[in-house]
């Protein structure tokens, strides 16, 4: 999975805001994106994430 500080680093490329792991996939606390996980790599593409 992917690793704890990737996570704290991690930003929303919408908002800006935290994320979280959720499911495989990574989820904007503030806007809730979800980016999709390819293997142990986020795709944090705008384009590529899904809405509420």
């Amino acid at each position: 999975m992917i690793d704890k500080e990737l996570l704290e680093i991690l930003a929303c490329p919408s908002c800006k805001g935290d994320v979280k792991l959720e499911n495989k996939k990574i989820v904007c606390k503030k806007c809730g994106k979800k980016y999709p996980l390819r293997g142990e790599t986020p795709v944090m593409l705008i384009d590529e994430a899904e809405d509420k």
